[in-house]
This record gives structure tokens, C-alpha cells and sequence, in this order.
């Protein structure tokens, strides 16, 4: 199996609209939540999100690509995945186009309030309870989910894999798993791989609100919302971005003298098979995406030290990736330190792996844990070390990406500091 190496990141998040600035913000502890602006929420019981905010997609995405055409999650993605490509520093050339690709994980575009709202005045005016609207095409390529893909792969001139995975919270952690399977049995050479998302729409606020599954105690507090592991967390905050890498062969990249960021090594995938929205009590499914993703990079659990939680702040899901953890690393759990971006960024769904990746990279190359935010009354089920409050310098070699969606989806990542000698 080829190994694979990561040579480029990029981002646009709540926390800044690079990767540069997104990694400066985690390692700052600084919150990217802030009342809602996108619509009037005042009538919703949840009035808060991390938002992405400044963001010019004219700066970001060349014309000739056409942002216009994108929805508002795809344009974060493509900015992403184009930002990535250049922190790599491929040439045209570099690779054949048959031998790039593209993974990107995303969900689907929701329609807008007043789309629904013509609807029912339509059917009120025809009295007929069939009726519907016609939507433009450019609308319905707009919320397609992997139109982003499109555009990147045409950036790119990618014409080898493409990958799109809509399997919400774990959805680049998919992406980049796939893409590193592609380069590993060598279907590519070179895949950018990430995802992106923008559930910050009036459905995504109301039907999250109405499950229980997001925080409604801090519209007024809302830096303090998002609060992973901590007693007193009560759900999730809404989040928004894109996250991408450039995956490469790692004798390819060094062929042409890449700066290697980090090295892939391992990767598992799993389903619950328990319940749509809850995580098992017991953490299984995730005990097993952790232990497959462990098992392959050959590095075993003591060698693992730092994991970039789901931690997304809602009670079940907190205790069931504590007591997994637990159950994967043994007494070694108790070495090891563990923080979730969520505390700061929220929660990007389908980018949020991304996310977790570019904190476990920074981790490794910079010596330094970004914290876990707003962990300020200790739960007593909860005992691990999840680096309350502030960012931590502590070496890290290897660390342990998680993403846990709904639907019973989890992923695991294993990245790992890249020697140039083994």
C-alpha cells in the first residue's frame, strides 16, 4: 500500500477565512459563536451560531469559475480546496488529470423560508394542494451538494476520483478517508479531499431547535454556549464553514519537494446501527472506527497522543466518546490529552472533521493543543483530560481524529508526524 502524505490545508470558518487565521483562533481559545444574522431568528428558541462572517468570495474564487453558480456552503468549500492547492504548491503539470482527484463530503442545499411561504399562498390561491413552484435550474445546482466537487475537480483538471459523501457529521472525515484509500491502492496520485457546510438555514435552526439537540440556555451568552464535556452542557451550536487538503503519494511528493505537513496512516469507518440521532451509551461503533483506524497505522494506542474529540457538546454524546475512548486506550486514556474545536467553532456537520484534522496537524507541528473552551464545572463521568479553558504546549506525534454523526456514521483518522527517513 502507498503511503500517503498531506501537503496543503485550507479553511473558511467562524474562526477566521484561512487556515492560518482558523489555527491562530483555536489555539487562542476564541469563540467564533455570535447572535444569529442570516434571517430574523427572534422567534426561534435558538438565536445563536457560529457563522462564517467577511468572507468575499469575489477575493476567493476566480469569475471564471463561476462562485455566482455556488450556494452558500459550496463557495466555503471550493475557497477551501483552492487555498489548500496553493499552500501545496503543485504546478500544472505536476500530476497527469487522469491521476487527481477530489473527495468532498457535503449535505444537501434546504430551501429558503420565502420559497416555502409562495407555496402555500400558490395552493391557498389555486386551491389545488399539489401545486408547486418551479425552481430555476441555477437554484437547483445551488443546493446541489456536490456541485462545489464540480468546480474543484475543474480547477484542478482533476479527471481521476470523484467522491461525494453526504453522511452529515462524519462527511469529510469520509472524504478524506476515501481519498486517502484511492491513493493508498493507487487510483490517484493527488486528491484534495474535505468538506464543507452551512446548516444555518431557518430548517436546519428549527428542526435541530425542536429535536433538543442544540443549546437554547445562551442566546444571551453566546461565546459560552458551546461547552463539550463540560456539566452543564446542554447541546450543540450550529456552525458553518469548509475545510480541504491536498492528499499526495508520498514518494511523488517528495519527488517534487513538497512540504510535508503531516502523514495519513490509518483510517476506519462504521455504522451504530442503534439509533438515528443518539450515540450508544456504551460507545460502540465508535470503539470500533477508533480501533480500525489505530489497527492500521501500526502505531498501537500508547503511541497515539492527542484526540481531536467529536465533543459536541450534547449530554449522550459527550459520556458515549468518553466511555469509547476508555474502552480503546485502556489505562493509556488517561495520558493522553483530548479537546474538541466545536467548544470554539461549533459544530461545522459535514466540515467538521476537516476541522479536526487541521487541529491535529497544527498539533504536530506546532507543539500545541488548542483547548476545549468553556470547560468550567468538571462532570463527574467525565474524567479525562480534555484541556480545560487554554491551549496547552505538549508534544504530539500522533493524534486520533473522530467524527460521529447522526445516522450512526463514525469515522476515524489517524495522522501522524511525517519522517522523511522511515
Amino acid at each position: 500500500m502507498k503511503r500517503v502524505v498531506i501537503t496543503g490545508a485550507g479553511a473558511v470558518t467562524p474562526l477566521g477565512n484561512d487556515a492560518p487565521s482558523t489555527w491562530r483562533s483555536l489555539c487562542a481559545g476564541r469563540s467564533g459563536v455570535g447572535p444569529f444574522t442570516l434571517f430574523d431568528a427572534s422567534s426561534f428558541p435558538v438565536r445563536i451560531a457560529a457563522q462564517v462572517r467577511d468572507f468575499d468570495v469575489r477575493a476567493a474564487i476566480p469569475a471564471g469559475l463561476g462562485p455566482g453558480r455556488l450556494g452558500r456552503a459550496g463557495r466555503f468549500g471550493v475557497a477551501a480546496a483552492l487555498e489548500a492547492l496553493r499552500d501545496a504548491g503543485t504546478e500544472p503539470g505536476t500530476y497527469t488529470a487522469e491521476a487527481c482527484g477530489v473527495a468532498l463530503g457535503a449535505s444537501v442545499g434546504r430551501p429558503d423560508l420565502q420559497f416555502l411561504a409562495d407555496i402555500g399562498v400558490l395552493r391557498r390561491r389555486t386551491g389545488r394542494p399539489d401545486a408547486f413552484l418551479r425552481q430555476p435550474p441555477r437554484q437547483v445546482l445551488a443546493d446541489n451538494q456536490n456541485l462545489a466537487l464540480s468546480v474543484v475537480a475543474q480547477a484542478l483538471d482533476a479527471r481521476g476520483p470523484a467522491i461525494g459523501t453526504s453522511t452529515a457529521c462524519s462527511g469529510s472525515g469520509h472524504a478524506i478517508g476515501e481519498a486517502y484509500r484511492c491513493i493508498q491502492e493507487g487510483d490517484a496520485e493527488l486528491m484534495v479531499a474535505g468538506g464543507h457546510d452551512s446548516l444555518t438555514t431557518w430548517c436546519d435552526l428549527l428542526g435541530f431547535s425542536l429535536l433538543g439537540a442544540m443549546t437554547s440556555e445562551w442566546n444571551d451568552d453566546p461565546e459560552r454556549a458551546s461547552r463539550p464535556f463540560d456539566a452543564d452542557r446542554s447541546g450543540f451550536v450550529v456552525g458553518e464553514g469548509g475545510v480541504a487538503f491536498v492528499l499526495e503519494e508520498r514518494e511523488r511528493a517528495l519527488e517534487r519537494g513538497a512540504r510535508v505537513l503531516a502523514e495519513l496512516v490509518g483510517y476506519g469507518s462504521t455504522l451504530n446501527a442503534w439509533r438515528i440521532t443518539d450515540s450508544p451509551p456504551d460507545g460502540s461503533g465508535a470503539v470500533q472506527a477508533m480501533e480500525a483506524a489505530i489497527a492500521e497505522s501500526g502505531l498501537g494506542p500508547t503511541a497515539i497522543d492527542y484526540v481531536v474529540a467529536h465533543g459536541t457538546g450534547t449530554p449522550g454524546n459527550d459520556l458515549s466518546e468518553t466511555v469509547a475512548i476508555k474502552k480503546v486506550f485502556g489505562d493509556h486514556a488517561h495520558r493522553l490529552v483530548i479537546s474538541s474545536p466545536k467548544s470554539m467553532a461549533g459544530h461545522l456537520t459535514a466540515a467538521g472533521a476537516g476541522l479536526n484534522l487541521l487541529a491535529a496537524i497544527g498539533a504536530i507541528r506546532e507543539s500545541v493543543v488548542p483547548p476545549t473552551v468553556n470547560l468550567d464545572t468538571p462532570d463527574r463521568r467525565l474524567d479525562l483530560d480534555y484541556v480545560p479553558r487554554r491551549a496547552r504546549n505538549r508534544r504530539v506525534t500522533a493524534a486520533l481524529v473522530n467524527a460521529f454523526a447522526f445516522g450512526g456514521t463514525n469515522t476515524g483518522l489517524i495522522v501522524a508526524e511525517h519522517r522523511e527517513d522511515t
